[in-house]
């Protein structure tokens, strides 16, 4: 058997927690100290003390938590394709989400974490945007403004339009879509299609964005603004 360099075959059938590190660069570099949480922490302890909260990007929630159509599972083997869901995910970040909520504790939800927000406060999701005009679901990979079609326009007054601007051309990839707004979430940024590109909490620094910020090529103010929230509530 052929080892990758470095391994060792004790490890083989442990598990592991691997993580993406552009947020933490990101992070870093906006002034902030990044922090990766297994889902085996408790998010009521971890309350006690995170300045800040981000929820990343990933696979679908599972229909079971905002009342989908679980009959669409039943053609998926989660033994062939077990990223397709996480429920242990799913529950961890939800109740993270709460704390936060709860704790006021300054929260960024970014793409599948801005569908975890909505679907905390009771709201829920489309569960596959249609094809249409504007392409959310890009083939291109990670590091990437996106393209001129795919245009965010943010309502004025907001926090987002205070972060992003009046418009932003964003990367995208993701086929579900807020559907119904959770209690107290307000849609403050769409596409021209009326896809949900941006929410937030009127009054609370709590905000979702449906992009990766992490991935723009140019930094667009997501993360140094979840950094600066929770500098101000420390």
């Amino acid at each position: 058997m052929e080892l990758v360099k470095g391994s060792h075959p004790g490890y083989g059938h442990r598990l592991t927690d691997s993580f993406i590190s552009d947020f933490a660069d990101r992070i870093s570099r906006a002034g902030g100290v990044p922090v990766m949480l297994p889902y085996d922490a408790d998010p009521v302890a971890l309350g006690d003390w995170l300045s800040g909260v981000l929820i990343t990007g990933g696979q679908d929630m599972h229909p079971s938590c905002w009342g989908g159509d679980e009959s669409v599972l039943s053609g998926i083997d989660p033994v062939v394709d077990p990223s397709v869901h996480d429920r242990s995910r799913d529950e961890f970040e939800i109740a993270l989400t709460r704390v936060a909520l709860e704790r006021q504790i300054p929260l960024l939800g970014v793409c599948r974490g801005m569908q975890v927000l909505n679907v905390t406060l009771g709201g829920t999701l489309v569960p596959d945007l249609q094809v249409g005009s504007i392409e959310h679901l890009m083939a291109v990979g990670p590091l990437s403004d996106g393209d001129p079609e795919h245009v965010v326009t943010f309502d004025a007054g907001t926090t987002a339009q205070k972060v992003f601007g009046d418009r932003l051309m964003t990367n995208s990839w993701h086929h579900q879509a807020i559907d119904v707004c959770g209690d107290g979430l307000v849609i403050t940024g769409r596409t021209d299609d009326g896809v949900a590109e941006s929410v937030e909490l009127p009054g609370a620094a709590v905000l979702g964005v449906q992009w990766h910020p992490e991935w723009m090529t140019a930094e667009d103010g997501a993360l140094r603004w979840l950094v600066d929230a929770a500098g101000e509530r420390s």
